[in-house]
């Protein structure tokens, strides 16, 4: 099994910008590392999380960090088997980072994310599945299109530059008749803009893969983007993405505190 990583976004709370601010990695012997990454340097409002106080240190534990832990359903409670049901997720050993990277770690009560970068498929192609965003922002008209659908049906990207707080936002349409039913992730907006203008718009297939009418708005509808991947195309490949330590190696077990530091 390859190295698994999702990224961590974190909202600044005063001009409500988001940064990338830390990787989080699982290897085939499910250990679990933590990084910072350039992305904590873009605002002086950035605190350190927890015990993780150096931001040049990697971070081991034999179980997932507390600061995404917390972030996932416990398996105790009743609704846990239909959570992911609705999630699409397959109960085995793996489920707990598919359930962290569906969900994307989001609470009502704080201004964190998790992400998972694309990679290509298979075939080669650009390929991911997301939630729609906003639908709990939406008109009642909406929520019951949206409960209308079915699998395999075509969607559509629509940009909309002028959102006032995401001029990189992409919204969610319809066909006919034209409806629009939230936005994409804002970590996958930049993306989805650029797959649109290196590629024929029409070979940047966007369907919906599920639709889970007795969920909660954020895990209502599942949707599929698939499209080429143009040669010279680099997801998560700006200086705030890059971490700030060396790592994996030069790494001791230390859960939960810093296992080696990078200056």
């Amino acid at each position: 099994m390859e190295t698994k990583k999702l990224y961590l976004a974190w909202q600044d709370p005063r001009n409500r910008s988001w940064y990338p601010v830390g990787i989080l990695t699982m290897d085939e012997k499910h250990t679990y590392r933590f990084v910072y990454t350039k992305g904590v340097m873009s605002s002086e409002n950035f605190v350190p999380f927890g015990r993780m106080r150096d931001f040049y240190s990697v971070y081991e534990s034999k179980d997932l960090f507390p600061l995404f832990s917390n972030r996932l359903l416990s398996d105790s409670r009743p609704e846990y088997k239909k959570h992911l049901k609705w999630l699409d997720v397959i109960d085995d050993d793996y489920k707990v980072w598919a359930m962290l990277a569906m969900t994307e770690g989001i609470r009502a009560t704080d201004t964190l994310e998790v992400f998972k970068c694309p990679t290509p498929n298979s075939k080669g192609e650009y390929e991911v599945d997301f939630f729609s965003h906003g639908l709990r922002h939406v008109a009642k008209r909406v929520s019951e299109r949206v409960n209308n659908l079915n699998k395999g049906e075509r969607l559509f990207l629509a940009y909309d530059m002028q959102n006032m707080y995401d001029p990189t936002a992409m919204a969610l349409r319809t066909a006919d008749p034209v409806e629009f039913i939230g936005y994409c992730p804002r970590y996958l907006s930049r993306d989805f803009k650029e797959l649109l203008y290196k590629n024929d718009p029409m070979d940047v297939v966007l369907t919906v893969e599920r639709v889970n009418e007795d969920a909660p708005l954020n895990l209502r509808l599942l949707c599929k983007l698939i499209s080429p991947w143009p040669k010279d195309f680099q997801p998560c490949s700006d200086d705030t993405f890059k971490p700030l330590a060396k790592y994996p190696s030069e790494v001791v077990p230390n859960s939960g505190t810093p296992a080696s530091a990078a200056g």
